[in-house]
This record gives C-alpha cells, structure tokens and sequence, in this order.
C-alpha cells in the first residue's frame, strides 16, 4: 500500500548558519503519486527529500508517513520501510548483485529462500535476466545496468515510499530516457508514493504527477501538475524553469501509447534475404524490420538490398513521451520502433502521428486563450 506524505512547515537550519538550508516547507506528497522536487543546485531540495527518512534530522516541523509522525519512529526501522534510490547507484562494490538487491529484505530478517525469489523478481521487474546478472559484480554493469539494480534494490523490500535524488543524473541521455520510460512502466504497475529530486524541468514534467518547484531554501514556488505548471507559471522564476518553447514541451505530457501506430513490415533475423524481399514487395514499404527469437526488433533491411541490415538506432516505449518519439524520429529519419513493457516490437510511431499532436495541442491552446 502506497502511503502519503505531509511536511508540515519543516525547516533545517545548520549551526554558524545565519539562514536556514530549509525554510518551513508545507505540502502533501498524495498515496500513489509521483511528485518531483525540482529547483537549481543547493536550493535545498535534496536537504528537503532527506528529512523524509531522516538522513537528515529536521531543527523543527512535521513529517507523517501514513498519518505517523516519523519523529516517533526508531529512524533504522523508518529507513527499512523507505526505498532509496541515488545517483550511480550507491551500490556494495564488494557485494554481488544479489546481494545489493537483497540486502534490506535481509536487514528485516527474511529467509534465505524468500530473499533469493524476490531479488529475481525485483530483476526481472527492472528488465535484468536474474541468470545473467545476479552473481555479477557492481563494476561489471553498465552505468544503466547499475541503476537498474539500484531501483531493484530500493524497491526490494516492497515499501509504501520510494525517495529519489537526482537517480538518473550520471547515465548518458539515451539511457536516461530508457531509464525514465522503465520507471514509469514500474509506476503504473505497483503505484508507490515516490518523491524524486532532479533539476531537469523536462524530466520533472516527464516524470511528476505533480511538480514542487523550490526556489532558495526549498520555497515552494509552484506545486502543480506539470499541464498547470506549463500553462501557467506562477511567477517569472517559474517560467525561467519553464523555458521558451512551452508548447513543445507539452509533447512530454504526452505518451507514445496515446497515438496510433503504424505497423512495419517484419521478418525474422533468421530470414532469407529472397524471403524478405518477397514480403517487401507489393507492402508499399521500403523497408523491413528484422526481429530476434523474442520479438525484439534488432536491424531494418532495405528493399533493394536485403543483405545489408542496418542496426535499429533510437527505440521508444510505449512510455516514452512524443518528445521522446520526435527526437528518435528525427535521429532514424522518418519513423521510430517502438517497444513494450519487455522490450519486444509494438510497432513505429511516424512523424505524421507526432506533427498532428503538435497541431491538436496548438489548436486547444489557442482556444482557451481565445475564452
């Protein structure tokens, strides 16, 4: 069960200093929501998201978690039931990944059998073959691969509240965006109460269900949801974060599942290359898309010469945002692949599908400031 949370006007101040880092911070974190804190560096947001768990102990206020006061709680057994999840990680490097990922479930004095299922279950849940990667170490992954284990492992312990800060931050933009797309895919399936620290505005509105933008000592600018916060920017520090191009940003409020997709003509990588070109002559395509044993789309071919496979570029998810889908459009030159929940081919979102959305939203907007 998800849990939600209340700051009741928290503040932190730190000796010899003569402001506080968190100045009496109010609002709710709703059961079930994904709320991203979001503001420049040292604004205190994560001194904010810190106080949650107690990592940090706050000079004065009030922080409930399910409606308990988290003062009243042995702060070790607070922590337990509080996933946590960091930039790179912060994985056990002497530890294998089974261990990391199994290492609060131990704390909590699970059997060795009961461990053993769940971090298989939580590295599946995260697209990571338990066979392959549960004996590995930290420094045999990828930058991505290991913040997939350091999700796992927050998520392990199945709590009510998952705390992020800034999770994706040191991964490349390609697997940043893969590892947004996972995390929401995680969300709708087990709808946990997340707070999530990040200062990329266009990850906050990707992400959030709601967005607190802070400003110094985490004052709450704006808490919103991220089409309020677009739309209307409560004052001209909130529409720097904002940006120029607002209206292309509501792209990223809009989900490739939402569009209709087209479908590529595919063939399977063990093929012949006659037999490909059989399907792609009369289809009115010029290229297929080639599949592997499950279904994961792995290279496009072209007509004239079915011989010389191109590797697939730039995939999307279903969760990926249309901003997400134009950028891979433009990169592939035409259409993206799209993928589901494991990675397998959906279909391909074309840049038809995306410019009509553009209109569709420039039109709605237009009519409400037309009202």
């Amino acid at each position: 069960m998800a849990s939600e949370i209340e700051l009741i006007d928290v503040t932190k101040r730190y000796a010899g200093s003569s402001e506080p880092a968190v100045d009496s911070v109010s609002l709710t974190v709703p059961a079930g929501e994904i709320v991203v804190f979001v503001g420049p560096s040292g604004c205190g947001k994560t001194t904010t998201m810190r106080m949650i768990n107690r990592l940090i102990e706050p000079t004065s206020g009030r922080i409930t978690i399910g409606g308990t006061d988290t003062r009243s709680l042995d702060p070790d057994e607070l922590r337990r039931g509080i996933g946590y999840a960091i930039q790179q990680a912060g994985l056990f490097p002497h530890l294998t990944v089974a261990q990391n990922v199994g290492t609060v479930p131990g704390l909590l004095g699970w059997g060795k059998a009961r461990v053993a299922d769940r971090v298989d279950e939580m590295l599946d849940l995260v697209g990571l073959d338990p066979a392959d990667f549960r004996d590995r170490h930290p420094r045999q992954l990828s930058g991505g691969q290991q913040q997939r284990v350091g999700v796992a492992r927050a998520l392990a312990a199945d709590p009510p509240v998952l705390l992020m800060d800034e999770p994706f931050g040191a991964v490349d933009p390609i697997t940043r965006g893969n590892l947004q797309d996972e995390l929401m895919r995680l969300q709708a399936e087990l709808r946990k109460t997340i707070v999530f620290v990040t200062h990329d505005f266009d990850e906050a509105v990707k992400l959030g269900d709601r967005i607190a933008v802070l400003g110094t000592r985490s004052r709450v600018l704006q808490y919103d949801t991220p089409e309020a916060v677009l739309a209307n920017p409560a004052d001209d520090t909130v529409a720097g974060f904002v940006g120029a191009g607002a209206s292309l940003k509501q792209l990223t409020l809009r989900r490739v599942r939402e569009v209709e997709l087209s479908q590529a003509v595919t063939a399977s990588v063990g093929d012949e290359p006659a037999e490909v070109g059989r399907r792609l002559a009369g289809s009115g395509h010029e290229y297929a898309l080639l599949l592997d044993a499950r279904n994961r789309p792995v290279s496009w071919v072209h007509a004239r010469d079915p011989r010389q496979p191109r590797p697939v570029g730039d995939s999307v998810s279903l969760q990926s945002t249309l901003q997400d889908a134009l950028e891979a459009i433009l990169t592939e030159g035409g259409a993206a692949v799209v993928t589901g929940a494991r990675g397998e081919y959906v279909g391909v979102v074309e840049m038809d599908a995306v410019i009509g959305t553009v209109r569709k939203l420039r039109d709605e907007h237009a009519a409400e400031v037309g009202t």
